[in-house]
């Protein structure tokens, strides 16, 4: 036969003790959702596609299985880009947006990790539906050099929108509904090079009742609630493109701190355009002021200058634009150099030859600038000895010089330079430059004693370089990679730095400021020779760097355990020292030889040998530390979150809830004696604690179950568990339960079991499902097997062809039993119905699942989460033909939970 079974079972026995399981799992993860999702398809192309309007809540669960508790982390890519939320990825298993926006769908991730297997990753699909404001623009069909469309004979109106999913457009003419093929003269399509965002209406050869009013409505067919949108347009003979005047000139100069104001007047246009002014680089400035086709600008300053525009639109053509400049005065960066002779290789001033005096400032405008110069206080005028003149503006802008020929004593002085603009706002910049017998071009040099210089990392160091002449020239610095012959950054991240004296200050230095340093004069404020260089070389100390910087070693008494530290990095390297330390009390001395680490053994550890160890690794710039906490300490247990209804009610008032956990490496230290149990109200302050005593030795991944008896409806509770050794207490763990209502009325959240009624079964074929063999051991040796065991499950049998659902209990001993303990046929409706059942097995048993086929396809059978528990069932979930059992077994102590193999045993309908 060929019945299909979901492939995912876990069958729990469930019983009165502690004990263990092996139950460590990969992770397995679902993408839940809630929130204000306006449609879901589940399983597109293996993709679930959430739908959501703009602005409403987002709110997407992980729901994970596995052991140890998978780690959730949420991620989202959109296109080919990878958009993980602002580089801030979701540690949680709700992912919730309120308000989302367009730009926030694509496609979710949520990934689980527990460290077993690969991660588990789902992904689904966000798209976010909305719809924008219709526009609707006006073309002519030739140009726009014609004011009115009177003149025309063919008008385009051409509607536009952004929307999701794409948007369907329809055309009024008044109250007229328009289509293609419905008027000669109307012609409707769509632009090559779209994709459905636009809509062009055509009318071919205006006529009079063209001129009419235009409506343009979008939709989206009303998903997701959205609705319609329209826009609406009066076409006449009137109608026309907009024009605009400015006011002002095209180019407007002011002064810092001066208030302007632009004024743009409509000339044109029907309808009245709308006007408004943008700025070409950047927003408008915070402190500017629009009033309809008016600017102003107060106080303005540099920063706000640039080309401001006016833009006029009436949705008719193309919008008007004007543009005007405006410069703010400003004088800046002012400099000199001095060049001596060029006719003759000496860098010296002498008494008889030429010697240039050259000053340059920035200025805005540039052709304003104006400057003046002055000889020890009075003005100086162009000579033939003394020669004035200005750089061309294309050449070298806002340059001047002074040549004196025939230099003599008596031109020995001070020359200013003074640079104006046309504003008295705006202040001069003077520069002066002295000429004597003591004007001699730099010389540069490192002093005795400061090359190669040595610091310690974090120190502050201070590179000079020694400059001398007259005037002292501005120092240039830049660092060198001599290995890899290439410039390399400064400290402060900039290719070169300026100092003023010829020192170079750097603070908080690194290991990764090592290097050569070079200083050079600058011609600015000096001569205009040929660079004087010197370098300085920095050599960086620090203390070695190690690993681990931190280790814990968690071991039982009497193990060895060995500790090593290792040298990654040290300066120098010539010199390395070791100490290890258990506390205060040095253990152990000496210095590196070809070796790069260090050990120290303990051979059997005892309470006197556990602590802290310190390893301290030394040379001249410091010491690095290896750190050891060597500990016995247990690590904390594992909750176990996969229990199937782990909660259940035995009294009004009152609920108890099944607590199971794996130890965390139960073998890295003595073996585990017993937990403390504390448990409290939420929001409470008082743990009440109890012990329990574990008289074996825990196995890697073993289930151990405790049940929480007496817990208040519907109050939720913190749970503490801290594991006890010969040591003391280990790590704690805590986690919060809560109380929810039961049964479940759907408990379908993942996979489950049913059988498939479709072609080619037939009537009446059977399908099994059978349970591993379960052995019902005694308490002690002298005791029997005697205890009421309860079944639980879920099933759904919905359809007008639904056949039979049986179970069975099979004894396993000389000769195999089965006894139908539990039955059921017939359309049970459209739900979950959970069923239970007491049985009494004797001996070892197994659990029969039997699927019997009805008279057509409508008629699949399902069940879900099936468990056994030691006890009685609950009154109120008693089936209608709960069929007992003979024998009697003595109570079980063991609580089990695994995954199972399933044997499906198919039985072909008799002829």
């Amino acid at each position: 036969m060929d019945f299909a079974y979901m492939l995912s079972w876990l069958l729990t026995v469930v019983l009165e003790g502690i004990s263990a399981q092996g139950v460590y799992a990969p992770p397995t993860v679902s993408i839940m959702h809630s929130g204000q999702a306006c449609n879901i398809e589940e399983e597109r192309y293996t993709e679930r596609v959430y739908t959501i309007r703009e602005g409403e809540t987002l709110e997407l669960t992980c729901l994970v299985r596995g052991h140890p508790r998978p780690q959730i982390r949420w991620t989202k890519t959109a296109g080919s880009a990878s958009d993980r939320f602002h580089d801030n990825s979701v540690f949680n298993e709700t992912l919730r947006i309120t308000r989302i926006q367009r730009h926030q769908g694509g496609r979710y991730y949520c990934k689980a990790d527990n460290g077993l297997s690969t991660p588990a990753i789902k992904s689904i699909r966000v798209d976010v539906y909305y719809l924008d404001d219709p526009v609707l623009t006006v073309h002519q069909s030739i140009g726009e050099a014609k004011e009115q469309f009177y003149f025309e004979r063919t008008v385009f109106l051409r509607c536009s929108v952004n929307s999701n999913p794409p948007v369907r457009y329809s055309w009024r003419r008044g109250r007229e509904m328009l289509s293609q093929g419905s008027d000669k003269g109307v012609e409707i399509y769509e632009p090559f090079f779209t994709q459905g965002e636009i809509k062009i209406l055509k009318l071919k050869n205006l006529r009079p009742k063209d001129y009419a009013n235009y409506s343009c409505i979008a939709s989206v067919r009303n998903v997701c609630n959205i609705p319609d949108k329209m826009v609406s347009f009066k076409l006449s003979n009137a109608t026309a493109s907009p024009s605009i005047r400015l006011l002002i000139p095209e180019q407007i100069v002011v002064n810092p701190g001066d208030s302007v104001s632009m004024v743009c007047v409509t000339t044109g246009g029907d309808p009245p355009p709308t006007l408004t002014w943008i700025k070409a680089i950047g927003s408008l400035p915070e402190t500017s002021v629009l009033n309809g086709g008016t600017l102003t600008l107060h106080s303005i300053n540099v920063d706000e200058a640039g080309a401001y525009s006016c833009l006029a639109n009436n949705n008719v053509g193309n919008p008007a634009k004007k543009s005007s400049s405006i410069t703010v005065r400003a004088l800046k960066k002012g400099r000199f150099w001095i060049t001596p002779d060029p006719y003759h290789d000496d860098d010296n001033i002498q008494i008889g030859r030429e010697v240039k005096i050259s000053c340059q400032v920035e200025a805005i405008p540039p052709d304003e600038l104006a400057f003046s110069w002055f000889k020890n206080g009075r003005p100086l005028r162009s000579s033939e000895r003394m020669v004035i003149s200005t750089t061309d503006l294309d050449v070298s802008p806002g340059t001047t010089s002074l040549d004196i020929i025939d230099l003599r004593f008596t031109d020995f002085g001070t020359y200013t330079c003074v640079a104006s603009l046309n504003s008295k706002v705006v202040p001069d910049i003077s520069i002066d430059v002295n000429i004597s017998s003591s004007t001699v071009p730099p010389t540069l040099s490192v002093p005795k004693g400061r090359s190669p210089m040595v610091a310690r990392e974090a120190d502050t160091v201070e590179l000079q370089c020694l400059v001398s002449g007259k005037p002292k020239p501005i120092i240039l610095w830049s660092r060198y990679d001599k290995e890899k012959e290439k410039e390399l950054p400064m400290p402060d991240g900039s290719m070169q730095m300026e100092t003023y004296d010829g020192l170079l200050r750097i603070v908080n230095v690194s290991r990764d400021m090592n290097g050569i340093y070079k200083c050079q004069t600058s011609q600015y404020n000096g001569f205009n020779v040929k660079p004087r260089e010197a370098a300085v070389q920095l050599i960086v100390q620090y203390p070695p760097s190690v690993e681990p910087m931190f280790l814990e070693i968690r071991q039982g008494q009497n193990r060895s355990i060995t500790m090593t530290c290792r040298v990654l990095k040290a300066y120098p390297t010539r010199v390395l020292n070791f100490e290890w330390k258990l506390g205060n009390k040095i253990l152990l001395t000496g210095r590196f030889e070809s070796q790069d680490y260090t050990q120290i053994r303990v051979e059997r550890l005892s309470k006197d040998n556990y602590g802290a160890y310190n390893c301290s690794i030394m040379n001249e710039a410091g010491a690095g530390t290896c750190s050891f906490l060597v500990t016995g300490k247990a690590y904390s247990p594992e909750f176990y979150y996969d229990t199937p209804n782990p909660l259940w009610q035995n009294r009004a008032r009152v609920y108890s809830y099944m607590l199971q956990w794996t130890q965390m490496n139960p073998n890295a230290v003595d073996r585990i004696l017993a937990y403390r149990l504390g448990i409290r109200q939420t929001g409470q302050q008082r743990w009440w604690e109890q012990e329990m005593s574990m008289n074996t030795m825990i196995q890697t991944g073993e289930l151990i179950t405790h049940n929480l008896t007496e817990l208040l409806k519907p109050e939720a509770y913190e749970v503490r568990l801290t594991p006890i050794t010969q040591f003391g207490e280990g790590d704690s763990t805590i986690r919060v339960i809560k109380y929810t209502d039961a049964p479940m009325t759907n408990p379908h959240l993942g996979y489950y079991m049913y059988i498939e009624t479709s072609r080619p079964r037939k009537e009446g074929e059977k399908a099994r499902l059978l349970s591993p063999i379960f052995s019902t051991l005694p308490k002690n040796p002298y005791g029997s097997t005697n205890s009421a065991y309860c079944v639980s499950f879920y099933y759904n049998m919905y359809g007008k062809h639904i056949g039979t659902l049986k179970l069975f209990l099979r004894f396993k001993g000389s000769t195999i039993t089965e006894n139908l303990i539990w039955s059921m046929s017939g359309n049970q409706g459209d739900q979950w119905v959970h069923a239970s059942i007491n049985i009494n097995p004797s001996g070892t048993f197994q659990l029969i699942f039997e699927g019997i086929r009805g008279p057509g396809i409508e008629g699949d059978i399902a069940i879900d989460d099936i468990t056994v528990a030691e006890g009685e069932c609950r009154k109120v979930d008693q089936p209608r033909n709960n069929l007992k059992t003979g024998g009697t077994v003595s109570v079980l102590i063991h609580i089990w939970l695994f995954p199972i193999t399933l044997l499906i045993a198919m039985l072909s309908h008799r002829r």
